[in-house]
């Protein structure tokens, strides 16, 4: 399974895990110039931007480890592009990072991860 797979893998199980608690999918991969958010949903007046990282074993850490300080930059301000772009400035916000466990289809989310 190629990096790509498993990413894609991971954004599906996760949308499908997030459509089964009713939140609402606005986007996937959505991307500015300098950032891509894997999914941005929706609850009541709360918006989440979630980063999914996928793995089938912790050779390389942690799949959260991969979302370091300048990566959660560039995500919040691909959100804040996304929040003007589609003018939803009366929403909370929050950021996720779920990780996706392939081998054992084990799912972690890590709420408010920053």
């Amino acid at each position: 399974m190629t990096n790509k797979q498993k990413g894609d893998y991971g954004e599906e199980v996760i949308a499908n895990f997030l459509k089964k608690r009713n939140l609402e999918i606005l986007c996937r991969n959505y991307r500015t110039k300098f950032c891509e958010i894997d999914i941005i949903c929706k609850k009541e007046n709360r918006l989440y931007f979630i980063e999914v990282k996928a793995r089938t074993n912790l050779n390389f850490g942690y799949p959260s480890e991969a979302v370091d300080k300048r990566k959660q930059d560039k995500i919040r301000k691909g959100a804040m592009v996304f929040i003007k772009q589609y003018n939803m400035n009366d929403y909370d916000i929050a950021f996720y990072i779920a990780e996706v466990y392939i081998k054992n289809k084990k799912i972690n989310f890590i709420k408010n991860a920053f």
